[in-house]
C-alpha cells in the first residue's frame, strides 16, 4: 500500500468518524447545559462536609431547607437500598443456595429498594412541592464561591 493510499484512507476514517461524532454530538447538545457542573471553571474544594451543608443551609433562607430536606429523603433511599438489598440476597440464598444469585438478588435489591426509598421518602417530605434540583445548584455555586473566596485569603 503506497504512502498516498494510507492517507487517503485515513482521511475516510476520520471524515468517517467526524460524521458521525458531529452527527451525536447535535442529537446530544442538551448535555451541554451540564458542562459548568462536570466541568467547572473554579475547582470544587475536595473535602466538604456536612457543617458545609448546615453553613449553608443557615445562610440561605430559601434554598437552605430545600437542600436539607432533599439530604433527608436521601437516608430514605439509603435505608431503602439496604432493605432490599438484604432481603432479596437473603430469600435467594434460602431457596436457592446459590452464590452468584445472591449476589445479582443482592445488586438488583438494592437499586429497586433505593427506587422505592426515594419515592416514600419525597412523597413523606413533600418533595414535590419543592425545586431540590435549584438547591443543589445553589449549593453547588455557594461552594465553589466559598472556595474561590478561601483561596484569595491565603
Amino acid at each position: 500500500m503506497g504512502e498516498t493510499e494510507k492517507s487517503k484512507s485515513e482521511s475516510r476514517k476520520t471524515s468517517y468518524w467526524g460524521e458521525w461524532k458531529e452527527f451525536w454530538a447535535e442529537r446530544f447538545s442538551f448535555l451541554d447545559n451540564y458542562s459548568r457542573f462536570l466541568n467547572p471553571e473554579k475547582p470544587l474544594p475536595r473535602h466538604w462536609d456536612s457543617s458545609d451543608v448546615e453553613q449553608f443551609v443557615a445562610s440561605d433562607p430559601i434554598y437552605g431547607p430545600t437542600l436539607k430536606t432533599t439530604r433527608k429523603v436521601a437516608n430514605f433511599g439509603a435505608a431503602g437500598a439496604v432493605v432490599g438489598a438484604v432481603s432479596t440476597a437473603g430469600m435467594a440464598w434460602k431457596y436457592s443456595k446459590s452464590p452468584h444469585g445472591a449476589v445479582l438478588s443482592f445488586a438488583f435489591g438494592a437499586v429497586v429498594g433505593t427506587t422505592f426509598g426515594l419515592e416514600i421518602g419525597s412523597h413523606f417530605h413533600q418533595l414535590y412541592r419543592l425545586d431540590p434540583m435549584a438547591s443543589q445548584v445553589k449549593f453547588f455555586e455557594w461552594l465553589q464561591n466559598k472556595a474561590e473566596r478561601e483561596s484569595k485569603q491565603y
